[in-house]
């Protein structure tokens, strides 16, 4: 990792960034009513959500642990080829216990893929350069995604708009059109993420399986040592509780606003793509929230902001209305991703980052699953409506968990700056009573970046090279 610069390491990050989420902007528009198409309730399909988010609840922090102790290459090797069975299986697959596989195929793709792209950039870029500023390629990261995702979605509302290929429905080819990006996404990963590994072969793999459980059980004990890393860990549980709204039930409830599914699809599929360019433009305004309010507060106004745009794609009358509340929605997504994420690596250094992010991505797994269950039921007994008002609720109730985080850098800034006033005054000169050959090397400490309360790692380096 060491021989490449910041920028090669950023621009490799950000292209791979990019590429894994394509296939993704393929199959938002299409992914519940494609199962709906083939006959699954939104119950079922609430079933099936379930099921991915406990594999991934069940995998995440072991292969998190894998990850940091084997490296980070052969894990999204694996997650990707992973991904591609699983896009294979949706293309075919016309009930619900094949429905219910491939969404705990996601499950293990998800768990692999959840952190080690994101922390090889961390680390490398750390490797190239310790002062490197990598809030701002996570920020990038963000505009990159709603871009890749965005052209995806644009792209399969183009094909769903074709109407079907002979036997294939609608519905169906732009799943087809992501199975085959993927393939192009994993050669590319093959070619352009290097990474250094301490061993290779059948003893690394023994190794890492060994030291797994040691890597996991000190991101929890970082966990358990920082209430600040808990309250950032916690906030997943009701984002992702939350976003069941916006990537399962928008679909539903535009279909009931026009009044038909195909149509719907078709207008779903340019939405989602300004949708995402709405996401990447919120991803860039990070720098600026950062300046002006500072990360913890820039991301608890967001989550209440994300729950009044939530409010409004379930209360608003008619398709334009749902969907410039959608739009909303997107932007404020876009800008707060990027802000808790450097909030949360500001906690931690070294070897167990991926499994600090996949602590972090866990707890969203039941909090998505619980939502899936609980909103879908909701929306099939009473309204979808109703459903997507409890979701933005619980959105709105994430926002006090960022409060240590920000005690936190206040008490860092202050401790800092009084550090700072007093090593002044022992330079001050020989009229100072403090100064003088007794208190050598006095100098101010460096204010902590907005946010910064890290837990150093029990044991390790404290960067990995």
């Amino acid at each position: 990792m060491s021989t490449l610069s910041v920028r090669q390491v950023r621009f490799r990050y950000l292209t791979l960034y990019g590429l894994r989420w394509l296939p993704s902007g393929l199959l938002i528009p299409v992914m519940i009513l494609l199962m709906q198409e083939r006959g699954l309730s939104l119950a079922q399909i609430g079933l099936a959500a379930t099921a991915q988010g406990l594999v991934v609840l069940a995998l995440e922090l072991p292969t998190g642990g894998f990850a940091d102790a084997l490296g980070r290459k052969p894990v999204l090797v694996t997650a990707w080829v992973i991904s591609l069975i699983s896009l294979a299986l949706f293309a075919v697959g016309d009930s619900f216990w094949l429905l219910f596989l491939v969404c705990a195929l996601q499950g293990v793709y998800r768990a692999l893929d959840s952190g080690p792209l994101e922390s090889w950039y961390v680390d490398a870029a750390l490797a190239a350069d310790p002062d490197a500023e990598y809030e701002r390629g996570l920020g990038h990261a963000g505009t990159v995604s709603g871009l890749a995702i965005g052209a995806g979605a644009l792209l399969s509302g183009g094909l769903i708009a074709l109407g079907p290929v002979g036997p294939v429905s609608a519905l169906t080819v732009p799943v087809l059109v992501a199975l085959v990006l993927q393939g192009v996404s994993l050669v590319a990963l093959l070619v352009l993420l290097v990474e250094t590994r301490p061993a290779k072969g059948a003893a690394a793999l023994r190794a890492s399986v060994v030291e797994a459980p040691r890597m996991v059980g000190q991101a929890i004990g970082l966990l358990r040592r920082s209430r600040v890393l808990l309250a950032l860990v916690a906030v997943e549980l009701f984002w992702s509780f939350g976003m069941v709204t916006f990537e399962s039930l928008l679909p539903v409830r535009l279909a009931e606003v026009v009044g038909n599914a195909d149509r719907a699809a078709v207008l779903l599929g340019p939405a989602s793509s300004a949708a995402w360019l709405a996401n990447a433009a919120g991803a860039a305004l990070t720098p600026f929230l950062l300046r002006r309010l500072g990360a913890a507060p820039a991301a608890a106004l967001m989550r209440v902001l994300q729950g009044a745009t939530v409010v409004g794609m379930g209360l608003l009358a008619g398709p334009v209305g749902v969907l410039v509340a959608y739009l909303a929605c997107y932007t404020v997504h876009g800008a707060s991703n990027p802000l808790h994420m450097g909030l949360l690596h500001r906690q931690v250094d070294g070897p167990y980052r991926t499994s600090v992010i996949s602590l972090n991505s866990m707890m969203g797994q039941p909090g998505f699953a619980l939502g899936a269950v609980i909103l879908t039921a909701l929306a099939d007994r009473s309204s979808v409506s109703l459903a997507m008002l409890v979701g933005a609720v619980v959105l709105a109730l994430a926002a006090p968990l960022y409060l240590p985080a920000w005690r936190a850098s206040r008490s860092a800034r202050s401790v800092a700056e009084e550090t700072a006033s007093g090593a002044g005054d022992l330079a001050s000169g020989p009229d100072d009573p403090a100064s003088g050959p007794g208190l050598p090397g006095a100098g101010p400490v460096p204010a902590a970046p907005v946010g910064d309360a890290p837990v150093a790692p029990t044991a390790g380096p404290v960067r990995a090279g």
